[in-house]
């Protein structure tokens, strides 16, 4: 998967058509959320950077280089919406597993340099409810 594009993100007002679309939409949303995440702080911590490295090969089965991590965390697609609103269009598209997929990954990065911060708080505050997962879901009950 090419980070550069983020194609699917792109369109997330369109309609999914099937479910290989609706994993690569997870897989973009997953990167743009995790490399966003490393700057949640504004301090990208190379552990973090490492952590969302480790996460991505693991998820996407693709090694992604923490260069790509940095760029995609400053990424020029930020400016054109929030990932407040991505998040917010694209997590109703996403199987509730995916959502939480998402949030179990930003805890593992939030957790990775040994502290979590308010604004790291905040940013996973954030992430959950424009994800729209209820407490239950956060806590892997369902």
């Amino acid at each position: 998967m090419s980070l550069g594009s983020l194609a699917k993100i792109k369109k997330f007002f369109g309609t999914l058509d099937d479910e290989k679309e609706k994993d690569e939409l997870f897989q973009e949303m997953l990167v743009m959320t995790l490399a966003r995440a490393t700057r949640a702080d504004l301090l990208t911590d190379d552990r973090e950077v490492a952590k969302v490295k480790e996460i991505l090969c693991a998820t996407l089965g693709s090694d992604v280089s923490a260069a790509e991590i940095r760029v995609a965390a400053a990424s020029e697609i930020y400016e054109a919406a929030p990932l407040e609103k991505y998040l917010a269009n694209i997590g109703p598209k996403i199987d509730p597993a995916q959502r939480q997929s998402i949030v179990n990954a930003l805890k593992e990065v939030f957790r990775a340099d040994g502290r979590v911060s308010d604004s790291e708080v905040q940013f996973f505050n954030m992430v959950a409810k424009e994800l729209n997962l209820s407490p239950a879901e956060l806590a892997g009950l369902t």
